[in-house]
C-alpha cells in the first residue's frame, strides 16, 4: 500500500483524516479529540513527511519508523496524529475487503455490554441518581460510573461532602438490583487517602476505582491496588499513557487489575492490540477509556469485538450537547444506538460511518500529497 494524499478536517475539539491510495481508495480515521487543530499540524509537519509515498507493508512497523525518525518528540502529539493515520488505514483495508475493521483484527461483528458513563462533577448526587434511573429505564443499562473527588484534584472534593454524599446515593439507588457500579477519581488523591475512599466503595458494592491516584506515579496507584488486592474492588487506570515502555512497566509492576488505553491518545488500533497483548500475557483484561462519541468509541467497539482478553463493557458517555456540544452532527447516520444496555457493531465495511459533509465545509482543511 502507497499513500499518495492525507488530508486533514479538524477544528479545536475534534479533527478527522481522509487518506488516499495509489488506486484511489480512501479511508475515514481521527486524530485524538482536544486540540485537534494542532494536532493536525503535527501530522503534516511530523508524520505525513515519513509517509506519503511509502510503501507501506506492517503499518505497525510503519508507526514505529516515524516515531524513530521523529525521536526528539516522543509522547502525546505524535502519538495522537499517528493514530488519525492509522485508523484512516484501518478503514481503507476493510472497504478494500468488504468487511468491517473487527474482522480484519480477527474478531467480528456483534453486540458489546456498555456502561453509561458520566463526566460530569457539577451535579448533585440526586440529580445523577435520577438520570441513571431514567436511562436504565429508557436503554436497559446495568453498569454505570460517576465521578468522585475532583479533576486531578490534589485530594480535594468538587465541593465539599460531594463524594461521601454521592457514592450511598448512587449505591441505594440501586440496591437489590443487578447493577454495576464504577467510580472515576481522575488523579485526585494521594494513597492515603484513596484507601480511605476504596474502603468506602467496598461497603457500597462499587467494583471498579479508576486512576484513584496522579497517573503517572504508578508507585502510588500500585500501592491502593495492593491495598484492595484481596476484595472485589479493581483498581483500574492508563487512560492517559501513550508510551509503550511505561505500559510495559505499568503491567509488569500490576499497577492496576484494569488496563485502559484509549485507542486516540496511545496512538491507533495498532498500539492498543499491542497493549492488549501486554495485558493478556499478564492476565489483565482491557477495557479502554472512550469518553465522548466521536469516533474513539466506535474504534473502540472493534477493538473489544477482536481481543481475547475484552473487559466486561464498553464505556459509553451519556453527555449530549450542553457538556459536548462539538460532539453533534459528526456523523451522516449516528453509529451509536443502546438497545437492551448493549452497544453493536455492525456488518458495514471498515469503520462504517460517513463524516457530515456540512461539518467538514466548516472545519480547518489541511492536504499532503505526492507531488505530480
Amino acid at each position: 500500500m502507497k499513500i499518495i494524499r492525507i488530508e486533514t478536517f479538524s477544528n479545536p475539539f475534534v479533527g478527522f483524516t481522509r487518506v488516499t491510495d495509489e488506486t484511489g481508495a480512501t479511508g475515514w480515521g481521527q486524530m485524538s479529540t482536544y486540540h485537534s487543530d494542532i494536532t493536525a499540524q503535527v501530522l503534516h509537519r511530523q508524520v505525513a513527511p515519513w509517509t506519503i509515498g511509502i510503501d507501506i507493508d506492517d503499518l505497525d512497523d510503519h508507526l514505529n519508523l516515524i516515531q524513530e525518525r521523529e525521536h526528539k518528540f516522543p509522547g502525546s502529539y505524535i502519538c495522537r496524529a499517528m493514530g488519525g493515520l492509522e485508523t484512516a488505514i484501518w478503514d481503507l483495508r476493510g472497504k478494500q475487503a468488504g468487511v468491517p475493521v473487527a474482522t480484519l483484527l480477527g474478531g467480528s461483528p456483534g453486540k458489546i455490554r456498555a456502561y453509561a458513563s458520566s463526566m460530569k462533577r457539577d451535579i448533585t448526587p440526586a440529580n445523577e441518581a435520577d438520570r441513571f434511573r431514567r436511562l436504565r429505564g429508557d436503554y436497559g443499562f446495568d453498569a454505570f460510573k460517576f465521578r468522585i473527588g475532583a479533576e486531578v484534584g490534589r485530594g480535594r472534593d468538587e465541593w465539599e461532602s460531594r463524594t461521601g454524599e454521592i457514592i450511598p446515593t448512587i449505591a441505594k439507588t440501586f440496591a437489590g438490583e443487578d447493577v454495576t457500579l464504577l467510580v472515576d477519581a481522575n488523579s485526585c488523591y494521594a494513597p492515603d487517602q484513596a484507601i480511605t475512599w476504596g474502603h468506602m466503595l467496598l461497603d457500597h458494592g462499587i467494583t471498579h476505582y479508576e486512576e484513584p491516584c496522579p497517573y503517572w506515579e504508578l508507585d502510588q496507584t500500585r500501592t491502593v491496588r495492593e491495598a484492595f488486592a484481596d476484595t472485589p474492588l479493581d483498581v483500574t487506570g492508563g487512560e492517559q499513557d501513550c508510551m509503550i515502555p511505561t505500559w510495559k512497566r505499568m503491567i509488569d509492576m500490576h499497577a492496576v487489575d484494569i488496563v485502559q488505553p484509549d485507542v486516540m491518545y496511545v496512538g491507533g488500533m495498532g498500539r492498543t492490540l499491542e497493549v492488549a497483548r501486554l495485558a493478556e500475557a499478564a492476565g489483565l483484561p482491557v477495557t479502554p477509556h472512550c469518553a465522548n462519541l466521536s469516533l474513539v468509541t466506535l474504534f473502540t467497539m472493534h477493538l473489544l469485538r477482536a481481543i481475547p482478553n475484552a473487559g466486561k463493557y464498553l464505556e459509553f458517555s451519556i453527555e449530549g450537547e450542553d457538556y459536548y456540544p462539538w460532539q453533534q452532527d459528526l456523523f451522516v447516520t449516528d453509529p451509536y444506538a443502546i438497545t437492551d444496555g448493549m452497544a453493536e457493531v455492525t456488518d458495514a465495511p471498515g469503520w462504517g460511518i460517513e463524516v457530515n459533509p456540512e461539518w467538514l465545509a466548516k472545519s480547518i482543511y489541511q492536504v499532503s500529497e505526492m507531488d505530480d
